[in-house]
Order: structure tokens, then sequence, then C-alpha cells
């Protein structure tokens, strides 16, 4: 299939002008808004997790779950994760726990948006719209022909 210069360039202006098309429905543009406040929003729990909550968990019991690890072989001696990395493998399950509970607070600060969201909703949908000037008269109407 041969084709000349001008039916290439056509094709290829019918292929963007689809993709930008694509590119600029709700849909996408509202998911790509998401990703990016998400993104944002990760790195603010994050925050709270490692420079809130984990160091008032810490004063509290002692306890710095990030240097929390098991050696998996007799060469790890180290008493920290980092050079425990560098001796061999390890279970690094204090950091494991530390992104568990940084997923349990995204998930339930989540889960109280969306419950706030579906409150406001429901009030909105339970208030019946305030009836038109014509509506209003038909009643007045309908009324005075019942009254007769």
């Amino acid at each position: 299939m041969n084709l000349t210069v001008r039916e290439t360039e056509e094709k290829g202006q019918q292929m963007l002008k689809e993709f930008r098309d694509f590119a600029m429905k709700g849909n996408v543009v509202d998911l790509a808004v998401g990703i990016i406040i998400g993104a944002a929003f990760s790195a603010i729990v994050t925050s709270l997790v490692g420079d809130l909550i984990m160091p008032i968990i810490g004063s509290i019991g002692g306890l710095d779950f990030s240097n929390y690890f098991t050696g998996l072989s007799k060469a790890v001696t180290a008493t920290n994760l980092a050079d425990a990395r560098k001796q061999g493998a390890v279970l690094a399950w204090g950091n494991f726990l530390t992104l568990t509970i940084n997923f349990l607070i995204v998930a339930f600060v989540l889960f109280m948006v969306i419950r706030a969201m579906n409150t406001l909703k429901r009030k909105d949908a339970a208030a019946p719209p305030k009836p038109t000037r014509e509506e209003e008269l038909l009643t007045e109407i309908r009324d005075l022909l019942k009254k007769a």
C-alpha cells in the first residue's frame, strides 16, 4: 500500500485528532487530576505517619519500628537495618509495619471523606425541589375547583 505524502499527513492528523478527543474526555481528565491529588495526599500521609504518629508511638513504648528486622543468615550481625541490608538478606518487618499503619490511615481518611460526601448527597436528595410558579398556580386552581 503506497501512500502519498498528503495521505500520510491526513492519516496522522486524523489519528492526532482522535487521540486529542480521547484525552480530553471528562473521565480521562478527572482521572489525571485524581492521580495528581492522590500523589500529593500520599506524601502528606507519609509525613503524618513518619513524622508525627510513629515518633509518638516510639516515645510511649520506646519503639522505633523502622529498624526492626530479622536477619536471614548468620552473616547479618548489624544492629540497624541499613547496615544489615549490606551484610545480607533481611526481613524488614518493622518497615512493613510502618507501611501497613500508613495504609490503614489512608484507608480510614478516605472512608471518612466518602462517608461525608454520601451524607451530603443524601441531604441534597432528601430535599424536594421547590414547586415552580406554574405548579403553584395549578395547585391553587385545583383547590378552588374542589371548593366549588
